[in-house]
């Protein structure tokens, strides 16, 4: 982790983000009210293993239902991905609101 100052093989070969998502990773589905960057910035900061952040299709499943992109976090680690999921909601919230 990035707060305790250890250092990470994979961080350091440029491994940990995934440029796409592996079908073994845990992925969490959300509706992204701040930037990639914000949440990316706090998976480095607290969390190790490998993940993957980008947008994802929603909705479409009938005529009546739009088409909607939600974001998708993703994790090799379950883990992980439980532990993001929990803080979700705290790193994830609207300036406005």
């Amino acid at each position: 982790m990035l707060k305790l100052n250890e250092v990470n093989p994979l961080a350091v070969f440029g491994l940990r983000r995934m440029e796409h998502c592996p079908p073994h990773f845990t992925p969490i589905r959300f509706d992204g009210h701040v930037s990639d960057k914000v949440i990316t910035d706090w998976i480095w900061e607290n969390l190790m293993g490998r993940f993957y952040v980008g947008d994802e299709y929603a909705g479409g499943d009938d005529k009546n239902t739009p088409i909607y992109i939600q974001k998708i976090a993703a994790f090799e680690i379950p883990g992980e991905a439980s532990f993001f999921s929990l803080i979700l909601d705290t790193i994830n919230k609207r300036e406005d609101w």
